[in-house]
């Protein structure tokens, strides 16, 4: 009963900050106190609790450092120009029979060389649902379209938030991750490529205003150079390189450009990576605004409360009870819709993808040890029901933010083929795949 009331405040608290708009950093350290005045009731000794918590701290740390180079990655990159050069050739590029399948690949290219739905859906996004309306598009579909996109990335780029957390909180490495998420993120993405050429042929794009090139070129110096950020974020981890290194050299890339192409100064691009771009004056350039190394300290609070979860509860055994139910649940219906069950539900009740992640991971990392499974099929598993099921549950941040940008409300989510397609694709071809012990 006391845990039980100990998750009730903790809703309650999540709740609160969503209504309030407070950081949800308040809601876990809510839910920290809880949980630890629960492990103290049931007779653990504050040294060990101390200690768990030590060492959910000091094991975040390690992907604080990469998250924080992550906010600066999307700042040079909005700087620079290279999300604007995607948005101006991807325009070019548009076929009006197929717009709507164009949109689709173009938005899976940009989520998984920057890794973050919502600044796809913010800049790009918003951008293609403008020339659908202007087109006569169906703009639900096209809205659907797009929520496809922006989570192909988010679920399997080297530079996602959302993956590199999902390593973090099971204890896996985070490029062996990516490699069998994109592995067994093709199946899907192929069923969105043929049914999404078949809506582009119902859905024509009527025309594309030519005058969009000239507010983009006022706002931007286009050029091709400004590719080479993106591709070596795209190649570099896929060759193995480390990932730290290719955002590394991405930035620098990034930064050459906002330097010499869009006429920066040295000491204003240091300021933008640390506080963010911020367009001036600017059109379209304001869409970019965003980014830099201060927009990633509340997620690394939220990464770094959120660890030290797994290990009170693990080192408490305060949820065991809960685990033998799962464990018990995954002997009949198999570990995976065990977890894509508990994410849905963790996801409709908490509102929100990050501590959807955190939860499916702290609870259901020993069942999945003593069903024989490992941490990684467990980090594998994530990927392919929690991240993207939070896109379909339309009160949550994961669908309700991105739909805002586009100005369309949840009757989209039925054409975002690819949130449905990865987990019911994955649930038929897991047996193919094998996860070994990292």
């Amino acid at each position: 009963m006391d845990l039980l009331i100990a998750f009730i405040i903790f809703t309650a608290s999540m709740l609160w900050c969503l209504l309030t708009d407070v950081t949800m950093v308040a809601a876990l350290l809510v839910g920290y106190v809880c949980f630890v005045a629960v492990a103290l009731r049931r007779g653990n000794k504050p040294a060990d609790l101390l200690r768990f918590t030590k060492k959910g701290i000091k094991d975040s740390l390690i992907v604080a450092l990469i998250l924080f180079i992550i906010g600066i990655l999307t700042a040079s990159w909005r700087a620079g120009g290279t999300i604007m050069f995607f948005v101006y050739y991807g325009i070019k590029i548009i076929t009006p029979s197929l717009f709507l399948l164009i949109t689709f690949l173009l938005t899976c290219l940009l989520s998984y060389a920057i890794g973050t739905s919502f600044g796809v859906a913010a800049t790009l996004g918003v951008i293609f649902m403008a020339l659908a309306r202007s087109g006569s598009v169906n703009e639900i579909v096209a809205a659907g379209v797009i929520m496809s996109g922006i989570y192909f990335g988010d679920r399997c780029s080297p530079a996602s938030s959302s993956m590199i957390l999902t390593a973090a909180v099971t204890y896996t490495d985070a490029r062996e991750n990516m490699y069998k998420l994109l592995r067994t993120g093709w199946l899907p993405a192929g069923i969105c490529v043929v049914i999404y050429t078949f809506l582009s042929f119902r859905n024509p794009i009527a025309n594309v205003d030519p005058a969009i090139f000239d507010q983009i070129k006022s706002d931007f110096n286009i050029s091709f150079w400004l590719v080479v950020p993106a591709l070596l974020m795209l190649v570099l981890p896929l060759l193995k390189v480390d990932v730290k290194i290719a955002m590394g050299l991405s930035i620098i890339s990034s930064g050459i450009a906002c330097i010499s192409l869009q006429g920066t100064s040295f000491p204003e691009f240091i300021r933008i990576c640390i506080l963010g771009y911020h367009a001036v004056d600017s059109s379209f350039g304001s869409m970019l605004n965003g980014g830099g190394l201060i927009s990633m300290l509340e997620i690394n609070l939220i990464v770094m409360i959120s660890c030290t979860y797994s290990d009170i509860f693990q080192g408490t055994g305060m949820i065991r009870e809960l685990q033998c139910k799962l464990e018990s649940a995954m002997e009949k219906a198999g570990r995976f819709p065990v977890t894509a069950l508990a994410g849905l539900l963790f996801c409709a009740v908490f509102c929100n993808q990050t501590i959807a992640t955190t939860m499916s991971a702290a609870i259901l990392n020993q069942p999945y040890k003593n069903q024989g499974g490992t941490a990684h099929e467990l980090a594998v598993d994530i990927g392919n029901s929690t991240i993207v099921l939070s896109g379909l549950v339309p009160w949550a941040i994961a669908s309700s933010v991105p739909l805002g940008f586009m100005g369309v409300g949840p009757e989209a989510l039925p054409y975002a083929v690819f949130l449905y397609a990865v987990p019911i694709s994955y649930f038929f071809t897991k047996k193919k795949h094998r996860f070994p012990s990292l």
